[in-house]
């Protein structure tokens, strides 16, 4: 079975990790896999296996994402929009593929909904049509007009064959963050969460007994890391903050200044960070789709803090279904205060860790097994 992602990240580069994590279940399944990007190149991921083709790229205006840049930051031209397009159809006539999965679109990527349907179109122009899938994460940007996810159950119903849902149902459905429709819910396939293997305890034991405080990769975090730093003071545990971000060093610096000698660790985040989290006694973070993965995993206890710059809703309605499980307590940054972080971190500390929750992680491998279904579905 030939395969060919088409994915696009704008902002951050969660797209394509996950893109790239079902790419390698269905290389692992003895399929071929080509992953079309229209991302900015990520030279640090393994592509190995995988045949990797580089659309020229565009990212968005920092969270505005109808606002899209090329490389040398210049708002994108036609020029480059049109040559992206017909270097997708190109790449779907040469490989001729059995299956066109898209990342997100058409419940996103409004902005480069031009290039997606003329995909889309080439592929059901096909003799030999490719069975053509969407995959999404567990929850999206809930649509800001009924008109927008009218528009989306309209692509969908036209051109797809399935909606590959990225979460156990268990735990968030789709109808947590966009309106399933009785056309759209039959094109549903819920594969679990698309997790990378599980992390083993540290070996050193690095973080043990400590609250771990982290933001991810980016330069994002800062009230929550100010705001831990008080909440240490009144904490009798110790607690370690990881920071990201091309500026980490001078964010570091202007911490370590903020504590003076309060006896905390504030260091860069880690390649062993999941494995930390073993160990951790709890764990303050934001919830974005790869760090509710590791909390999942662990079973730490957990307190959330979403990111919500820009009106961004997505963490927030992540964070609201996770708190449904024992020991993970939501801290919405307008409630954020240090006597109230410490006391939830000491609530959570109190209830955890979640042992046997049973949350279904095997979602790379449960979409391979759903698409090899579908494909054979004549």
């Amino acid at each position: 079975m030939k395969v060919l992602i088409s994915v696009t990240h704008l902002l951050g580069a969660g797209h394509l990790s996950r893109a790239l994590t079902l790419g390698r279940a269905y290389l692992a399944a003895g399929h071929t896999v080509t992953i079309l990007s229209g991302g900015r190149p990520a030279p640090h991921m393994d592509f190995a296996g995988i045949d990797l083709i580089q659309l020229p790229s565009v990212a968005s205006d920092g969270t505005n994402f109808s606002r899209l840049l090329d490389d040398a930051g210049l708002e994108v031209t036609e020029q480059t929009f049109e040559a992206r397009k017909q270097l997708a159809i190109a790449t779907l006539h040469r490989l001729q593929p059995d299956v066109l999965l898209t990342e997100l679109f058409p419940f996103g990527r409004r902005s480069l909904s031009d290039e997606f349907l003329a995909l889309l179109k080439a592929a059901h122009a096909m003799p030999n049509r490719p069975r053509v899938l969407c995959s999404i994460r567990d929850i999206l940007a809930p649509p800001s007009k009924p008109k927008k996810a009218e528009k989306a159950c309209q692509i969908l119903t036209t051109y797809y064959d399935g909606v590959l849902v990225h979460s156990d149902p268990e735990i968030t459905q789709l109808s947590a963050s966009w309106p399933v429709t009785d056309a759209i819910a039959p094109l549903l396939h819920y594969t679990g969460y698309v997790a990378p293997p599980a992390a083993t305890p540290h070996p050193d034991k690095a973080g043990q007994g400590e609250v771990l405080v982290s933001a991810g990769g980016g330069s994002v975090g800062q009230a929550m890391f100010e705001c831990a730093i008080e909440a240490a003071r009144q904490s009798d545990l110790h607690w370690h903050i990881l920071v990201g971000g091309a500026d980490r060093d001078a964010r570091i610096a202007a911490l370590k200044h903020k504590a003076g000698d309060l006896d905390i660790t504030i260091e860069a985040v880690r390649p062993d960070f999941r494995q930390m989290l073993y160990c951790s006694a709890a764990s303050l973070s934001m919830c974005g789709y790869n760090t509710a993965l590791d909390l999942l995993q662990t079973g730490i206890p957990s307190v959330l803090v979403p990111f919500d710059d820009g009106g961004e809703v997505e963490q927030t309605l992540r964070s609201t279904s996770l708190a449904k499980q024992p020991a993970i307590e939501v801290l919405p940054t307008a409630d954020m205060t240090p006597a109230r972080m410490a006391d939830l971190v000491a609530r959570v500390i109190a209830q955890g860790p979640r042992t046997g929750n049973g949350a279904a992680m095997d979602g790379a491998a449960e979409a391979v097994r759903i698409t090899e279904k579908l494909v054979s579905v004549v």
